[in-house]
């Protein structure tokens, strides 16, 4: 689906929303083209913004890009492509699109809790490189303004049954416990338990709190190792206070730490960035042809090329 917004409306839309996308550039043109060097346009999974000059040239580019996305491939791309009958174009020149990658957010969460602390709590999130899904069965609970305008990384879902949100989360997600419901928090942690697969499960409460839902667990037959993946109390001994704020800061401090922990362990020691030779060589060596040809023909008529005339 093609949008209306430009191509830089989509990367600043896109990169707060946290979704993969390509962007792509004509760098180089010769001879009769769609657009112009320097047009640009962006692919998501879902959806295209702006355009390089439609056609079969746009189309095995968002195709290409499609790919990439696919591939989870973040590197930089160069593709060269001739504008003649084998692309189904009958422009005749030829150009080269780059094709950069931005890789989608890593760090997913999921609150269930709309009270004070998890007011708070969104706050902060809103400017961290996260998406947020917030989750709670009273709709009044959420301010108008988030169910309104929400930020761009962060969705409230009003739920009859929280727990069954759990499913729609991506494995390695962080969850955030925090319901006015000791029950319903009980619920949310056997769920987790049960998926396993979570990067993060904190559960807000006292040491009371936290004693009595491990025996609870433990009558329904979890494992201790099973049960010491959940955190509780949550948030960090180091910034301490109990206003919601205070905690609120405390909970983001740890997140951060923890999600900035796991992005550093999935980086290799040593990684190949830009493009490589290989791929810029088709492109040196089109550029060469072509300065040779205007050279060729600035020979026969006597001009003078811009180079020539600035070394003068």
């Amino acid at each position: 689906m093609n949008n209306r917004q430009s191509w830089s409306e989509a990367v600043s839309l896109l990169k707060v929303k946290g979704e993969a996308f390509v962007l792509l550039t004509i760098i180089g043109v010769h001879g009769s083209a769609p657009r112009n060097s320097g047009t640009k346009m962006v692919v998501s999974a879902n959806s295209t913004y702006d355009t390089i000059g439609g056609g079969h040239l746009e189309f095995k580019s968002i195709a290409l890009a499609q790919q990439l996305l696919a591939d989870q491939d973040n590197n930089q791309h160069i593709e060269h492509f001739s504008l003649g009958a084998s692309l189904g174009q009958c422009c005749g020149g030829d150009c080269s699109v780059l094709f950069e990658s931005f890789a989608a957010c890593k760090t997913q969460i999921m609150l269930f809790g709309a009270g004070h602390v998890g007011k708070a709590l969104t706050t902060i999130l809103a400017d961290l490189p996260c998406q947020l899904k917030w989750v709670d069965n009273r709709r009044e609970q959420f301010p108008a303004e988030m169910l309104a305008n929400a930020p761009a990384n962060i969705e409230c879902i009003v739920s009859d049954n929280p727990v069954d949100e759990i499913a729609s989360m991506p494995a390695g997600s962080f969850f955030i416990i925090m319901t006015h419901n000791h029950q319903l928090d009980f619920e949310l942690c056997q769920a987790l338990l049960k998926c396993g697969d979570f990067a993060y499960a904190g559960l807000i409460g006292s040491e009371t709190k936290w004693k009595r839902f491990q025996h609870r667990l433990k009558h329904r037959e979890f494992s201790e190792q099973a049960i010491e993946q959940l955190t509780c109390p949550i948030g960090l001994s180091a910034v301490p206070g109990k206003r919601p704020m205070e905690v609120a800061v405390s909970i983001a401090a740890e997140i951060i730490g923890l999600y900035q922990k796991n992005d550093s362990a999935s980086q290799p020691s040593t990684t190949a960035q830009g493009i490589s030779f290989k791929a810029l060589t088709p492109l040196l060596n089109s550029a060469a042809k072509i300065q040779a040809a205007r050279q060729s023909k600035n020979e026969v008529t006597g001009s003078k090329s811009i180079t020539e005339k600035i070394n003068e």
